[in-house]
């Protein structure tokens, strides 16, 4: 009998063990957010490029994180991005209706994060549902066009070296 009640109770610790490295993995991983809601006020802004964006990247007023991601979408009739944005009214409750969104990079390659630069509007502030247009936003830099760029603005000044030196 002593011998079964050691076996039920190293079982039972084998299952706790394995549900807490699950909850671990998922906590991680960022899948949890499938099993819960984003808390605050949802706002959202239209992009013409968001680069490599997620859902669940930070949003961030002055460096610090003050929402997430929540919803990405194509509009239709515009082919501009829309990101939802669930803002923590902890954090801030108070974004002017002016506030101006960027996406930026985390480091050379790191990810992509909204940061939010709050305008100066007094009176008029962002509530649940309200919109960033197009004209508040900045879309997310991309590098291999950066370089794309460069390397074209390169070979086109080497062109024109080329062909004033034969002119003479």
């Amino acid at each position: 009998m002593k011998m079964r009640t050691v076996e039920i109770t190293v079982g039972a610790l084998m299952v706790a063990g394995i549900l807490s490295l699950l909850m671990l993995a998922l906590q991680v991983s960022g899948l949890s957010h499938f099993f819960r809601e984003e808390p605050g006020y949802r706002i959202k802004a239209e992009f013409a490029n968001i680069g490599a964006l997620k859902v669940r990247a930070k949003v961030s007023v002055a460096g610090v994180v003050v929402g997430r991601v929540v919803k990405i979408q194509l509009e239709p009739e515009t082919f501009n991005a829309t990101v939802w944005m669930a803002i923590d009214p902890m954090q801030v409750d108070k974004l002017p209706i002016d506030t101006r969104a960027s996406i930026l990079t985390a480091g050379l390659l790191g990810d992509n994060y909204i940061s939010l630069l709050p305008g100066f509007n007094e009176t008029e502030f962002l509530r649940e549902g309200n919109n960033i247009s197009i004209g508040n936003t900045d879309s997310a830099v991309i590098l291999e066009q950066l370089i794309s760029k460069f390397l074209a603005g390169q070979v086109s000044a080497s062109k024109n070296t080329n062909n004033s030196q034969r002119d003479q």
